[in-house]
C-alpha cells in the first residue's frame, strides 16, 4: 500500500463531496461539501494543499449496465481539469451506488433526505475514495484509471 494522504471526490451537478484518507491509506473520513461551479475547482485545490494531498480520487458514475451516462462525461471532464490545474496524479474509480450507499447509512443513522442533503455528498465521496483504498490493499496496486492530461496543457 503506497503511503500519503488522497483526496476522494464525489463530482454532482450542484454539490462536490469530497473526504480524505489518513496517511497510510486506511481509512477515509468526510472534510466538506463544495458548491458546484465558480471557485469549486480552486476550492478542492486548497483542500487538496492543506492536507498535502499526493493523489485525488474522483467517482466515475456509470449505468449498472456498465454504461456511460451523462454524468460519467461530466466527471471525466471535472477529473481532467483537477489533473491539468493541480498538477497531481487524479485516478477515476467506479462509484456505482456509491449515493444510493450514502443515502442507505444516513437513514439508518435517523438522518432524513431533508437534513441530510449537506452531507449525503460528502458520505458519498467517502464510500468512493474508501473502496479506492480497499481496492489498493486488496490488489496492491493503484485503483481505477489514472487521468491523462495532453501535453502543453
Amino acid at each position: 500500500m503506497r503511503t500519503g494522504v488522497r483526496l476522494g471526490v464525489d463530482v454532482g451537478k450542484v454539490r462536490i463531496g469530497v473526504a480524505r484518507s489518513d496517511l497510510h491509506g486506511m481509512l477515509a473520513t468526510p472534510v466538506e461539501t463544495v458548491q458546484r461551479g465558480r471557485g469549486d475547482l480552486v476550492r478542492i485545490a486548497q483542500l487538496a494543499a492543506e492536507i498535502d494531498a499526493v493523489e485525488i480520487v474522483v467517482g466515475l458514475p456509470i449505468a449498472l449496465s456498465g454504461r456511460d451516462t451523462p454524468s460519467t462525461d461530466d466527471a471525466r471532464g471535472f477529473a481532467a481539469q483537477i489533473a491539468r490545474d493541480l498538477g497531481i496524479p487524479v485516478r477515476m474509480v467506479d462509484e456505482r451506488l456509491s449515493t444510493v450507499s450514502a443515502n442507505s447509512a444516513l437513514r439508518a443513522s435517523g438522518r432524513n433526505a431533508k437534513n441530510s442533503r449537506s452531507v449525503v455528498d460528502q458520505v458519498a465521496a467517502v464510500i468512493i475514495l474508501q473502496h479506492a483504498l480497499d481496492l489498493e490493499r486488496a490488489a496492491g496496486t493503484p485503483p481505477g484509471l489514472i487521468v491523462d492530461t495532453p501535453e502543453g496543457s
